[in-house]
């Protein structure tokens, strides 16, 4: 039976990695971009995406009225009526509880530039530099309840420079990022990703 296409909503930032993701599922008969959205107040990604018709939305949690469960279930409903199978963060910044999560078993992956476990949270291509590692990269992993500690689908490794300053650090890590994020959205759609413990095995 042939395999129908993998709804995709893709939560970002300002959407650095969309155009990767785009050509992507432009790409991949498997692979149906449906929905772009951002917790940021202005993001270029949600400008860039209404242009080429894909639906998008502002999720700003500053601009909600109600409590942060609300608001996490309230996402998970928008996502749930356009029936979306994969949820991928890319830039996304807020840490979703179980409240989130528990909707989406398995089905929501979040992209990292580090090499979890190591330098979880906010600027971590800062971190880095300052702990004064010889290497660093970028991880592929699903989601849980942690900052970035649920189970690692991808990783690559990027070499830090001692020449490097966080910008130009930031600019290899993210070429890399885009390739797992294809990669990573390439299996899932092939349903060639298998979780058992905290280890995340590919089928061939």
């Amino acid at each position: 039976m042939e395999k129908k296409a993998k709804k995709i909503a893709l939560l970002i930032g300002r959407g650095g990695r969309l155009k990767a993701v785009y050509n992507c599922a432009e790409s991949n008969p498997l692979v149906d971009l449906t929905v772009v959205v951002s917790h940021k107040k202005e993001s270029p990604g949600v400008d860039w995406a209404r242009e080429r018709g894909i639906e998008s939305a502002y999720f700003r949690l500053s601009d909600w009225k109600g409590t942060r469960k609300s608001y996490e279930t309230a996402l998970a409903e928008f996502l749930i009526k356009r029936k979306i199978n994969l949820i991928v963060m890319a830039g996304w910044d807020l840490v979703m509880s179980d409240n989130f999560l528990k909707y989406f078993p398995n089905r929501v992956i979040n992209i990292h530039p580090a090499l979890c476990p190591a330098f979880p949270g906010q600027d971590a291509e800062k971190q880095a530099l300052n702990y004064g590692v010889k290497y660093t990269g970028c991880t592929l992993h699903f989601v849980d309840e942690g900052v970035d500690t649920g189970p690692i689908i991808l990783q690559r490794v990027v070499e830090i420079k001692p020449s490097d300053t966080v910008g130009a650090l930031q600019k290899r890590i993210h070429k890399k990022e885009e390739e797992l994020l294809c990669g990573g959205i390439k299996l899932f759609a092939e349903e060639r990703l298998k979780i058992k413990g905290r280890k995340v095995f590919i089928k061939e």
